[in-house]
């Protein structure tokens, strides 16, 4: 909420830089993410499509070993893009993760902003109550030693 009001005097200053890059930098790397996880998705299609149509036994049995090479062949691609989907959840889970610390972060160096602005606030009103009281103090001062009743305390201190 503080973030918002922060930034008054204009979008380009340097608060907003490495706003902008950060946000750039995202953008991409989910631009990246995107594109691979349709590309590996696509190839398990084919490739399973493929293995699927290719299933079926035929006679001459040169074929049939060609087949299974492609088959195995395909397989193993089906695999890897398989490997390379579960690279990219692990990614996406450490994201989610690091991106919960940063907001963690933020949450944290808000509540510190607030914290000290409630610290010089709290500065601000005990300066005040001090100098009243001094103000006070002297006065009384004043008022006692202007006073024409005898000061006791004076005696004790010489005795």
């Amino acid at each position: 909420m503080n973030r918002g009001g922060g930034g008054a005097g204009g979008g380009s200053g340097p608060a907003s830089g490495p706003t902008s890059a950060a946000a750039l930098a995202a953008a991409k790397k989910q631009k990246k993410w995107l594109e691979s996880m349709e590309t590996d998705i696509g190839t398990i299609v084919d490739y399973f499509s493929y293995l699927v149509n290719v299933s079926r036994v035929s006679e001459p049995p040169v074929r049939n070993s060609q087949e299974a090479m492609m088959m195995e062949m395909r397989a193993a691609r089906m695999v890897q893009a398989s490997d390379s989907l579960l690279k990219l959840v692990s990614d996406l889970k450490q994201t989610a993760l690091f991106s919960g610390f940063a907001s963690l972060n933020d949450h944290v160096e808000e509540r510190m902003a607030e914290f000290d602005k409630q610290a010089e606030k709290t500065d601000r009103l005990l300066s005040r109550i001090g100098e009243e009281a001094a103000a006070s103090l002297k006065e009384l001062e004043a008022h006692y030693y202007s006073s024409s009743v005898p000061h006791t305390h004076e005696n004790d201190l010489q005795q």
